[in-house]
């Protein structure tokens, strides 16, 4: 399969067949994906929520600006930051760390130290705005895995993460919503699906350093 090929197959879906539904393979492959996208520090400030039940994702359109891609999808994904990142946090990213690897304290422990203190010192919107960026990585990720898959998909800016929240009950598992992208596959009318992709040509694009 070449990905250059996937990748100009894939477009921001604007019209999914409720239909057809993901199979369980493929919507566990969408979450290992997520599990193993790159972050900064490899902490992992980011959780993702799937929403596979059609009531609730048809719940969640007023709070979508009305896109009824997420009434219409297989499922959800709801890209979500972790509300606190501290030293408690820190120390059980270190553990795993030495469970995985069987790294010692001697090693670990002057790393935690530095990433304990440099956090300490960013305020809640700094740190906010760094999980955020890590929910971008992911959401990236998974745009290629979905095109790698052929799973359509329709990333989403365009949300009130207020209502997904409270919808989701997000805030008492110390998340905050960030990111929508609902997946599944389009709809044989979906006119969008034909349209030619709209991008810079590459030396507009690409600045090359030799």
């Amino acid at each position: 399969m070449d990905v250059l090929e996937q990748m100009k197959w894939r477009y921001a879906v604007k019209k999914f067949d409720s239909d057809r539904i993901l199979t369980e393979e493929k919507v566990e492959r969408l979450k290992e994906a997520f599990n193993l996208t790159a972050t900064s520090y490899g902490l992992q400030p980011i959780k993702m929520v799937v929403v596979g039940n059609k009531r609730l994702q048809s719940d969640l359109v007023p709070h979508s600006m009305g896109q009824q891609q997420v009434a219409q999808a297989s499922h959800v994904l709801v890209l979500c930051i972790e509300n606190k990142i501290d030293p408690e946090y820190i120390a059980n990213y270190f553990e795993k760390v030495k469970s995985v690897r069987g790294t010692s304290d001697a090693i670990l422990e002057p790393f935690k130290e530095s990433m304990v203190s440099s956090f300490s010192k960013k305020d809640v919107s700094e740190i906010r705005e760094w999980s955020k960026n890590q929910a971008y990585l992911a959401m990236g990720n998974l745009l290629t895995v979905c095109a790698l898959e052929e799973i359509d998909s329709c990333p989403m800016e365009g949300f009130s993460p207020e209502g997904y929240d409270q919808l989701l009950k997000l805030e008492e598992k110390g998340l905050r919503s960030v990111l929508v992208m609902p997946v599944g596959y389009r709809a044989v009318d979906d006119m969008f699906s034909t349209f030619k992709k709209v991008r810079r040509n590459i030396e507009d694009s690409i600045i090359d350093i030799r």
